[in-house]
């Protein structure tokens, strides 16, 4: 074990004692100490599931890229385990970024991932090249390649960029072969997603630019994941600087997927759309599994490169994941619901119905909390007019709240946190159009302590926020320009 590993695991185990429980989120994951980005390897490896991440153990800030680890029974407790890798070799001494796992036929988890180091090129400028490499372990230990990278600029397609070429997602065929989707920018600046395959795990051979961006959704792509589901073939990718479009797609750091059919022979994706991931604020960078009993489950990062800003000086850790969501195709579209694992969490149920909320702002006895499972049901009033807005106000007081409202006339739903008590100028309000039937639409929000995620009509859409809001602030509002009848359930989610 390098120096630099050893030290990452006693920094890590030193500083976590100095978070105390409360400070965290009660089911969201966080990093054991430090900075969190891209989740990393989810995976079900030795009866458990696993889950790297993206980890600067030393400061709160985006630094020198280790992997983080943890591991849960299922998907809502998790358990810390020691750092995986630091970036201790010439091939990543300047961090190990994103990548992916794979459970090999000897019983070994197999890491690859994308190691960054920097050169001063031919032109006097500095640049980041990146590589593909290996590392082999037990779920706790893991000892890097000594023949490493194992992919390089070298087995890029023509218009490749060495400096622009990282985050494998690996996986198995049925035939043995193993396969990966990498992300590249081309030399025009335009994200490309290359196709890799091997018969060993070891020895690459570039198979196909899988799919190109041609300056349509943003710049470079990353993180890629590509799997089936549902009888037909995902591609997801998030990418950089990428211009509005409608309520479809917002400017700057987006995630965005693909619905379409594969090929398996001729290596053929055929897209039949693309839309975005989540509406929210906060998500990037997702990855899927497939569970033991065959579900497709999905977990993001829950921040954007754009909202970094959103701290606290106090705060002793930086970035936490979203809640695993499950996958469905539904209508052509991707459909994500939260784990039903999460389920198990409930308790103390309160349940209104036919609530009648007009023209005025009402609170409901026992429905308030920032650890709150809470579904709404929101319907039109027989005999009167369709109602011009309805909105749930959330981790409230007197001075703070964070809004998710409808304007039915419109079809648009927004989450609004603009009054959440953040002191910095940066992205507070996100907009979708959604389904509704004549103003009935159904909301599901997942609070927890610093985060609000909503699911809309049953997972047809989701917002995803981080909110830093006092946690005094606990109260929950409905409110109605006009007449609207709703229906409510809420459940309080007990802390782990």
């Amino acid at each position: 074990m390098s120096q630099k590993l050893q030290d990452a695991r006693r920094y890590e185990e030193e500083n976590e004692k100095l978070i105390h429980k409360e400070d965290r989120p009660a089911f969201h994951l966080s990093p054991r100490v430090g900075w969190m980005n891209d989740p990393n390897g989810f995976s079900y490896y030795n009866g458990c599931y696993h889950l790297f991440y993206q980890y600067n153990p030393y400061d709160t800030h985006w630094g020198p890229m280790h992997w983080g680890h943890a591991v849960s029974g299922d998907l809502i407790h998790w358990k810390y385990l020691p750092t995986v890798m630091a970036p201790d070799r010439s091939y990543d001494s300047d961090g190990c970024y994103s990548g992916s796992t794979l459970e090999l036929a000897d019983g070994r988890q197999m890491i690859m991932y994308t190691g960054r180091h920097l050169i001063i090129d031919e032109n006097g400028i500095e640049q980041e090249v990146q590589t593909q490499n290996l590392a082999f372990g037990d779920g706790v230990n893991y000892e890097k390649y000594d023949r490493n990278p194992v992919i390089t600029g070298k087995d890029l397609p023509e218009n490749g960029n060495p400096y622009a070429f990282r985050d494998p997602k690996i996986w198995k065929e049925q035939d043995g072969t193993y396969w990966v989707v990498i992300a590249n920018e081309d030399l025009r600046d335009s994200g490309q997603v290359l196709l890799y395959k091997s018969d060993d795990c070891i020895h690459w051979t570039f198979v196909k630019t899988l799919m190109k961006n041609c300056g349509k959704l943003g710049l470079m792509w990353e993180c890629p994941d590509f799997f089936p589901l549902d009888g037909k073939q995902v591609l997801i990718s998030s990418a950089q600087g990428m211009l509005a479009s409608g309520l479809e797609y917002h400017s700057g750091f987006g995630t965005f997927y693909f619905i379409g059919d594969y090929d398996a022979e001729s290596c053929d994706f055929k897209p039949e759309c693309n839309y975005a991931v989540d509406y929210g604020i906060d998500f990037y960078a997702p990855q899927t599994l497939f569970t033991p009993d065959g579900r497709c489950v999905m977990i993001g990062w829950m921040q954007n490169w754009d909202t970094c800003n959103l701290r606290t000086k106090s705060m002793p850790w930086f970035g936490q994941m979203c809640i695993p969501r499950e996958l469905a195709i539904r209508d052509g579209r991707l459909c994500q619901k939260p784990v039903r694992e999460l389920e198990a969490l409930r308790t103390d149920p309160v349940s209104y119905r036919d609530v009648l909320v007009e023209d005025s702002e009402i609170s409901l006895k026992g429905v308030k909390g920032r650890l709150v499972d809470l579904t709404i049901e929101i319907e039109p009033v027989e005999g009167k007019d369709l109602y011009g807005e309805f909105g749930v106000r959330f981790a409230q007081n007197g001075i703070f709240h964070t809004d998710v409202s409808f304007r039915p006339s419109e079809s648009v739903i927004t989450i609004d946190r603009r009054f959440s008590g953040s002191r910095k100028d940066i992205v507070h309000q996100r907009q979708t159009d959604v389904n509704h039937e004549k103003g009935k639409i159904s909301l599901r929000m997942i609070l927890d302590k610093f985060s609000a995620e909503i699911f809309v009509n049953d997972g047809e859409k989701v917002l995803t926020a981080a909110v830093n809001t006092d946690l005094n602030a606990d109260g929950i509002s409905f409110i109605a320009n006009g007449a609207a009848r709703i229906h409510v359930t809420r459940y309080s989610l007990h802390e782990m």
